[in-house]
């Protein structure tokens, strides 16, 4: 992000913070509060917990630095990369994407424990910590298509499972604007440049991360303790 992105989208995130906490999702249009996300229910529908290989999840939900920082807290994953969703291969960099016509999204891929959390858990917490998802083509300050709210499916089960919480999320009225969620194939995961990988553990002390992200971390901490684990990097 070049530095004249990084002064709007501070000053975006200044004035969103006493209302959102900044990229946290609003509940009921009251104010981002572990109390309020407590509120998000388990999906009615879900996977089983059970023993078998890793699988992964792929989430666009804003800038991918705050997503990453927060699934890569998450008890049960394994492993995060950010990257670019639903474009093509030829155009995942990200100067290209950033110029908002090539169809990618920042994404994040989560790979995970079944055994551990299941694809409903690390749903809960993508629509009650990770972002806002009643914001179109757009997180908190960052705006276009490529920080657009999407789930990208890699199985008829995680599109299925998906799409049913969104259906129960609505139903439940958690938030003041109706959700905007993409549900999509995944056609392809492309891994980002390296110096966005865990950008924000790497830059703690960044303007942006402070106000925009770190919130995230500590309302996972408040919201799911029993899910928060320390990370440290790999």
């Amino acid at each position: 992000m070049g530095m004249n992105a990084v002064r709007s989208a501070l000053l975006a995130c200044a004035v969103l913070l006493p209302i959102s906490g900044c990229h946290a999702a609003p509940v009921a249009g009251a104010a981002n509060s572990s109390t309020a996300i407590r509120k998000f229910p388990l999906p009615q529908h879900d996977a089983k917990l059970a023993k078998a290989p890793l699988q992964t999840a792929v989430f666009a939900g804003g800038c991918f630095w705050g997503t990453q920082s927060v699934f890569e807290r998450v008890k049960g994953v394994t492993n995060t990369a950010a990257g670019y969703a639903g474009g093509s291969a030829e155009t995942a960099t990200y100067d290209q994407v950033t110029t908002e016509t090539t169809g990618h999204a920042e994404s994040v891929q989560v790979t995970y424990d079944p055994s551990v959390i299941t694809y409903g858990g690390l749903l809960r917490i993508f629509f009650s910590v990770a972002h806002d998802p009643t914001q179109l083509n757009r997180q908190g300050p960052d705006e276009g298509t490529s920080y657009r709210s999407a789930i990208f499916f890699a199985t008829p089960q995680q599109q299925e499972l998906a799409k049913s919480y969104i259906a129960q999320l609505n139903a439940a009225h958690l938030f003041s604007s109706p959700i905007v969620t993409e549900v999509t194939p995944l056609k392809g995961f492309y891994r980002a440049e390296a110096y966005h990988q865990d950008y924000a553990l790497h830059n703690p002390n960044n303007p942006y991360i402070e106000v925009c992200d770190r919130p995230k971390i500590a309302a996972l901490r408040a919201t799911y303790p029993d899910l928060f684990v320390d990370y440290k990097g790999q």
